[in-house]
């Protein structure tokens, strides 16, 4: 028996964040899913279900300022802020699977942030998986850097234009392009926070990290390049790591219609193997 229930949570500072949770009965283990920029939790439907019918309770939510969450649309005054809200669900999770083993996964922005809530919320997790994690510096980006000019130009926005380089499937990308929860277009400050500030911070704090963890990538990542997972699998401090890198596959692994019920498959034989 599967139920789902839907609400919102108060963060630290106010804002409403939209959550959905996919209980099972007897479920074996928890999963936490943190989405990337620009999209939702709903874009997880698929993934949901298969972790659902491995025998995994599945907690997803809208970061702030993206999907159904409240918060300015593609804005948030400090990437910290992503660490805390994540937190607020794992604790949820916790407090409401006494005794289950509760994992993180996250993707692209959401990979920065499950790296980051690993580094700094240590023993609450009992490993983590990352898809394209976006935790170095992107070289696109170094004009934001210059003069600090995401921190003077806050509100100046950027288009989204992620579409094409998502997957190499035409009817995720047009599904992408038509979402209405998918934003258009961020704010720089989101930008500078989470992809410059955060990979420093992260590259600061990388020693710092010592969950299990399954690092995944695809090979053709034209959005995050896979160098960056192999810098993070060769810098942390875990006893317990793997890294794949899928080839042919673009950034979202999850997506590609070929190769997902793979990763899949490796995501459930690493998370049986820790449980």
């Amino acid at each position: 028996m599967l139920n789902n229930l839907q609400g919102e949570f108060n963060t630290f500072d106010g804002i409403k964040l939209f959550y959905s949770k996919d209980i099972v009965d007897s479920a074996k283990a928890v999963v936490v899913i943190v989405h990337g920029l620009c999209e939702h939790l709903e874009r997880y439907n698929y993934f949901t279900k298969k972790l659902n019918d491995f025998g995994y309770t599945v907690y997803r939510f809208d970061n702030r300022g993206h999907g159904k969450s409240g918060g300015e649309r593609g804005y948030v005054e400090s990437f910290q802020d992503f660490f805390k809200d994540a937190d607020k669900v794992v604790d949820m999770a916790l407090e409401e699977n006494k005794g289950l083993p509760v994992f993180m996964f996250g993707h692209s922005m959401g990979g920065f942030i499950t790296a980051g809530y690993g580094m700094k919320y240590k023993n609450k997790l009992k490993g983590q998986i990352l898809s394209g994690a976006a935790i170095t510096e992107p070289h696109a980006f170094k004009d934001l850097k210059k003069d600090n000019y995401f921190e003077k130009h806050p509100r100046e926005k950027s288009p989204n234009a992620l579409a094409k380089f998502i997957c190499r499937d035409e009817n995720v990308v047009k599904d992408y392009d038509n979402d209405p929860l998918v934003l258009k277009e961020t704010n720089i400050k989101l930008l500078g926070e989470a992809f410059i500030k955060g990979s420093k911070w992260i590259s600061e704090n990388v020693k710092n990290y010592e969950y299990p963890c399954l690092i995944l990538h695809g090979e053709m990542d034209r959005i995050v390049k896979n160098e960056a997972s192999k810098w993070m699998f060769s810098n942390i401090h875990s006893d317990d790591k793997s890294i794949k890198i899928y080839p042919k596959c673009y950034h979202e692994i999850l997506s590609e219609k070929e190769e997902k019920d793979d990763v899949i498959e490796d995501i459930h034989k690493w998370i049986e193997e820790r449980i």
